[in-house]
């Protein structure tokens, strides 16, 4: 498996990123969903990766630079056919390496708070994500739980 820089062009991504809005859709209000689509990921400020398995991604994230020593994770997403295989491990042990190379002293993240979300949030603490306040422009939400740790 490779992890690379993604520059979101090809269609492949595409249709993986937009898949992911829609789920996140399903499940979230949408005063709630905070699912970045093809275009704010495209910003300048987010280092987005693809995890390639041969010739077929298996899953997806990035990070979005808050200021010089904060970064938000934000966009992972597993293949649902490759759910619990490790993708999601390997590819925040790579984000968290990456995220401290750039001089990030902080990662902090929203996810869901419903039950659908829990395998995420297992993984998150499972990577010394601990539970926070909103941070940047969030603000406190019933839908959300927000995570940071030390780079």
């Amino acid at each position: 498996m490779r992890i690379v820089v993604d520059d979101l062009s090809g269609p492949e991504i595409a249709r993986f990123l937009d898949d992911h809005v829609q789920e996140m859709r399903s499940i979230t209000p949408p005063e709630s969903k905070h699912a970045l689509d093809l275009d704010g990921l495209r910003k300048p400020e987010i280092t987005f990766w693809s995890v390639m398995d041969g010739g077929t991604l298996a899953g997806c994230g990035a990070i979005k630079r808050l200021d010089a020593g904060h970064a938000e994770v934000k966009s992972m997403r597993t293949a649902p056919t490759r759910k619990r295989s490790g993708i999601a491990s390997l590819l925040l042990k790579h984000i968290i390496a990456e995220a401290k190379r750039m001089g990030f002293t902080r990662l902090s993240l929203e996810t869901g708070a419903a039950e659908f979300f829990l395998p995420a949030r297992k993984l998150y603490e499972k990577f010394g994500f601990s539970y926070c306040e909103p941070f940047a422009d969030y603000r406190p939400d019933p839908h959300s739980v927000f995570m940071t740790r030390v780079v």
